[in-house]
């Protein structure tokens, strides 16, 4: 009694399923490895400070950027990560358009998904109070200041019937500005510890 097509495939579905577990469950001990262990560990830990920035966001922020003070002004990074408005200019006329996505796409996908965290409202409570455990309190005045300013751009951009994606675009740039400001000061406090 032979089984029916469909069914005869089932153990080796349920052993490709058991690969790919066992493989996301190594990648999840490597990134948290990297975010607890590496020399770059403890801007990793400050990123988590901001909502919407774990382990795995933080740690892919950093793997991609690398030093963020390398540039001058959180407008650079914009930059870098394809975040800016477009522009068509002629003579006196100047129009901005769309961003220009010409930068970092993995970047820019990881900050769009932290962004969407900022539709709601700002709070310290549960897995982001932890995070924020000793970390200083300039890095944690900053996250703050980061929850309440972009939830209130989100709703701002919403409530003058702006689409839900563009709001979140345009939070995402601004959180970007936040993550180069928290990434620059726990490069600083980096600096200052070695040297000690």
């Amino acid at each position: 009694m032979g089984g029916s097509p469909r069914t005869s495939g089932v153990p080796g579905v349920f052993a490709s399923l058991d690969e790919i577990e066992g493989r996301l469950k190594r990648l999840e001990a490597a990134i948290h490895l990297e975010a607890t262990e590496s020399e770059r560990a403890p801007v990793i830990q400050a990123l988590q400070t901001l909502k919407g920035v774990a382990e795995v966001i933080a740690t892919s922020l950093v793997a991609e950027v690398g030093e963020f003070r390398r540039f001058r002004n959180p407008k650079q990074l914009m930059a870098y990560a394809g975040l800016v408005p477009s522009e068509y200019s002629s003579g006196v006329s100047r129009k901005q358009g769309r961003i220009t996505k010409s930068g970092n796409a993995h970047l820019r996908r990881v900050l769009g998904e932290a962004a969407w965290c900022y539709r709601y409202k700002p709070a310290i409570k549960g897995k982001i109070r932890k995070r924020q455990e000793g970390q200083s309190p300039k890095v944690q005045d900053i996250a703050w200041r980061a929850q309440d300013r972009l939830h209130r751009k989100y709703v701002k951009m919403i409530s003058r019937g702006k689409h839900h994606n563009v709001a979140v675009t345009s939070v995402a740039r601004e959180l970007l500005g936040f993550i180069w400001a928290i990434a620059c000061e726990a490069e600083r406090q980096m600096e200052t510890s070695t040297a000690v």
